[in-house]
Order: structure tokens, then sequence, then C-alpha cells
């Protein structure tokens, strides 16, 4: 996967610096790409972690202990006698994403200095290292390990290798932002559509009559992430100071809503902009990770038996193998979702060049209420069809969200400090993180405590809260405004600060001869490495849901 290209670097250049990546003349850049979705398809399984959570609440096997009963989230940490409930396990989900958001906005400035391969490296150790930890929790059944190792060491490593390829792809790639943009988070969005069918394939391979096979799961796809994931961050390079592609020059735009002028990175948290577009973040994100983190689990029990042909039999009524085969149709479920969540990723970025990124958020919002409004319908009618086909589209727009943001944040503040601005503004992802798996998750416990058996009533609430956040979300789009004139950079603070960035490679602006060439044999063998993985997770994906339609 790494590209390799002779550097000609002095001995004192660590392998990991930014100095060692700087491309070099006949660099092809449509080489960085795979290396980033390689990262990217990695740590995008966190989206597919909802296939681990009935098999560990099924970790001990046997009659539960009737002690169990009072287990409650404290208890829940440091038991090794009872099993863990889903909403104890969801919180690993919570997890990830608010230390994604916290470290993408603590280390954002870090890794613009030490450059995407060092954040790259780091990922991956604390990624697949974090899983390794949750292996051993699992091993001991300690669910406070599994917290520290995949919860928190692995969501740290989401968070640098979540922003490690984005701003380099954005440099790359200036003439097709939208693009660029889809295409640095596109993997993160197909994450699960590899990683949920590799992994019911892999419980199902390890697990025994005394284990359910989740911590040998853990451990191989730590191994096989690690491999991918080096490969990865030594193929990233950097185009050098002052570059642009060949016989490109910037647009100028016309609407008011892009400004041509910069906001200092010190002065955009201090605007009603800036937390009227977090809000609108926060809120899609929630309603849509909040689905996600329970896909798994959610069709298995609104659709229970039908989804193999008996649609008389519930979820509490099947058996041990038929339990088994409606989550591997689950499974499929996440990864159909996966792919929703990747098509809407260059769709709506593609979309929000046309209509504009505030027009893209109100079409999020409204036609995300009516599809949630209508989802218990779906569900009540057992109408699979529909359901999955609201939920893709609902997703669509959860990943769209992810890809416009960035080009939103720069329409209204300007480019010079997009970079960090965005990293800032993830931590509406970390909030959300909470905030949606916790309204689904504690909600459908206390619908179980209430009496309610697994089926559509069990989410049918969950389903008007979301719409309501949407609505919330709609409100905070419709008062975002330009800027005023007080919030931005003066010409000369702007051009002192650029004069700054180009001191260390000054001379004229140009290609360089770097970032040439298409779609050569070199980069046809970097894009087959990812690209077959990817194209094996579409080939599953559509096979599960061939057998989900049914």
């Amino acid at each position: 996967m790494a590209v390799a290209t002779n550097e000609g670097l002095a001995g004192d250049v660590g392998l990991l610096d930014r100095e060692r990546i700087i491309a070099k003349p006949g660099f092809n850049r449509w080489l960085v790409p795979p290396a980033a979705l390689a990262i990217h398809l990695c740590i995008g399984m966190a989206y597919g972690f909802s296939v681990f959570w009935l098999p560990l609440s099924r970790a001990i096997p046997g009659a539960a202990d009737p002690s169990c009963a009072s287990l409650n989230l404290l208890s829940a940490l440091f038991t090794t006698s009872c099993n863990w409930r889903v909403a104890d396990l969801g919180w690993i989900y919570t997890l990830f994403f608010v230390l994604l958001g916290c470290s993408a906005a603590i280390w954002g400035g870090w890794l613009e200095r030490v450059g995407p391969r060092k954040a790259g490296f780091v990922s991956a150790c604390c990624w697949c290292g974090g899983i390794l930890v949750a292996a051993i929790g699992v091993m001991t059944h300690q669910l406070w390990l599994m917290w520290v190792g995949a919860g928190v060491i692995g969501g740290v490593g989401l968070g640098l290798g979540y922003i490690s390829p984005v701003s380099t792809l954005i440099k790359w790639f200036p003439d097709r932002r939208g693009m660029a943009t889809g295409m640095a988070i596109m993997g993160f969005g197909g994450g699960a559509m590899i990683g949920a069918p590799l992994a019911n394939l892999l419980m199902n391979y390890f697990k025994t009559d005394v284990s359910v096979g989740v911590w040998q799961t853990f451990v191989c796809m730590a191994v096989i992430y690690f491999c991918f994931m080096m490969g990865g961050a030594f193929g990233y390079r950097i185009p050098p100071a002052g570059w642009r592609p060949e016989g490109w020059t910037p647009p100028v735009s016309k609407s008011t809503m892009i400004t041509t002028k910069h906001v200092h990175l010190r002065d955009a948290h201090k605007t009603p902009q800036f937390w009227l577009i977090w809000a609108v973040l926060c809120l899609n994100v929630s309603a849509g990770i909040g689905v996600l983190g329970m896909a798994s689990p959610m069709l298995q029990e609104i659709f229970a038996g039908s989804l193999i042909g008996l649609p008389n039999l519930t979820f509490s009524q099947l058996d041990v193998g038929q339990k088994a085969q409606i989550a591997t149709i689950a499974a499929g479920f996440a990864g159909l979702l996966s792919l929703f969540n990747i098509g809407g990723r260059f769709f709506w970025a593609s979309l929000s060049d046309k209509i504009g990124r505030k027009n893209t958020y109100y079409c999020f919002f409204i036609i995300g209420i009516v599809l949630y409004a209508l989802a218990p319908t779906f569900a009540t009618m057992g109408n699979k069809a529909l359901f999955v086909l609201a939920f893709g589209i609902i997703l669509s727009m959860y990943g769209g969200g992810f890809a416009t943001v960035p080009a939103y944040l720069a329409d209204i503040f300007g480019t010079q400090f997009v970079g960090a601005i965005h990293g800032r503004l993830l931590t509406a992802w970390g909030t959300a993180g909470i905030l949606g798996p916790v309204v689904v998750n504690y909600i459908r416990e206390a619908q179980i405590a209430a009496g309610t058996a697994p089926g559509p009533a069990l989410y049918t609430g969950t389903m008007y809260i979301l719409a309501g956040m949407l609505v919330l979300g709609l409100v905070a789009n419709s008062l975002v405004r330009p800027l005023s004139d007080k919030w931005f950079m003066s010409d000369a603070e702007v051009a002192s600060l650029q004069a700054k960035t180009a001191a260390a490679n000054a001379g004229p602006t140009g290609s360089f001869g770097i970032g040439t060439g298409g779609f050569d044999g070199k980069a046809a063998l970097a894009w087959a490495v990812v690209g077959i993985p990817l194209l094996w997770g579409v080939w599953v994906t559509l096979k599960s849901s061939f057998v989900l339609f049914g």
C-alpha cells in the first residue's frame, strides 16, 4: 500500500517526520487517496461495533444468576459473573466519538506541524492497540477494560486517523474540494461495510460452547487493521508550499454565503455562526449515530422471524440457531447502511456545490424529519423494504453532513484556518456520540423494564425523539447568516500569515512537476489494495440485502 519514492533526505530526518514526506517531481497525487482510504476503512469499523453487542450480552453461557437482575452501570463495569446489558456495552460506542471529537480538537494543530504520516502511525498504534486491550477485557470479562481499550485508547486513534488525511487531500485537490472532502472521509463511512460482515464471519468461526468468539475476532481484526493502517501512513505525501495543480487558478465566487475573506482561529468560536453550525452538525449527527450504534439489534428485534421466513415468531421465540441466522442478516443491514453512508458523502457534497451548503442542510433536516416520523409506521406494517430504504436515506444524509460541513465552514470563515476550525467543530461529534446512543439505548432499556417485548414498539418513541432533534437542527440552520466585516482579518494580516507559511519554501507558485499523471500502473495497484476489500464489502452487503428483502 505504501508508495515508495527516493526522498534524498539528510540522515537526521526521521522516518515519520514531515520533511520526509514532501513530494518530489514526478509524484502522482492520485496515490494519496488510497493511502487515506487504507486508514479510514479500518477506523470506520467503529460504526460496525453494534455487531458485537448481542454476542457479548451472552458471553457467559447458562442461566443467569438471580443477583444479576439488580445489575447497574457501576457494578456492570466490574462484574465477572453477570452478562452485560446492551446499554452498558453501548457506552463504548459513545466513548469512540467523544474521544474522536476531543482528540481531533486537541491535536489538530499538532497534526499540521508533524504531518499526516506521524499522525497516521500514532492512530494505528492507538486504534489497534485499543482493540487488543478490549480483547483482554472480553477474556477476563472486565467491562471497564473494554471501555479503556476500545473506547478511550481506540477513540484517540479514531480522532487522529480521521483528521490525518482531510487537510492533506484538500491541499492536493484544491480544484476539486468537494470531491477531495468526500474521498477523505468516504472510507470512515464504509468501514463497517467491510468490518461488520468480517467480524460476523470470524465470530462464527471462533465460537464454541463456552465462548462467543469475540476476543479472538478482536485480535485478528487488530492485526489486519494494523497492517493496512501502516501502509496508509507510509503512503502519505504532502505538496510543497506554493504548489498548485497544473493550469489551475482559484475561482472567484459571487455568492453572499461564500466569503473571500478570512477569520482568525482565535475569533471563530466567538461568532454565533460557529455555534449555530456546531448545533447543526451535532443534531444531524445525534440522530444518525444513535441508529448506527443499534442498527444490528434494532433490525433483529423489530422484524425477528420475518427475516428468515417465519413472520409469526417474535425475537424472544427464536432459538439459538435462528438468532444466529438473523444476526448474519442484521450484519448485512449494518453494512447496507454503510453503503448509503459512503454514497451520501459523494452525492450530498457534490450537490452542495450546486445548491449551497445551507440548502443542503435544509434537505437533511426536512427529509430526515419526515422519514423518522414514518419509520414506526413502516416497522408496524412489517415492510422491510420501506424501513431499510428510509434508514438508508437517513444515513446518506448523516454521511453527507460530515462531507459538507468543512466546505460550510470555509464558506463562512474563509480557508486560512478552516482545518483548525473544523477540528474544534468536531467536538459537536463528540457531544453527539453521547446524546444519540444514550437516547436510543436507554429508552430501549426503559421500554424493556416497563414490560415492552422486543418488536416495533420498542423503538417507536425513540424515532419521534430523533425527529424532534432534527426540528431543532432545522431552526439552527435557518439562523446561519454571513459574518459581519468586524470578524474578518485585514488584508495586511492575511498577507503576513501567508508570508510566514511560505517562508520556508519561497519561490514562484506552480505545479513544480508534482501531482501530474493520472491513473497509471502504480496508482491502479494502490487503488486495488483498498478497492478489492471495499468491493468485497459491497458484494457481501448486497448479498445480505437480497436475503433481507427475500
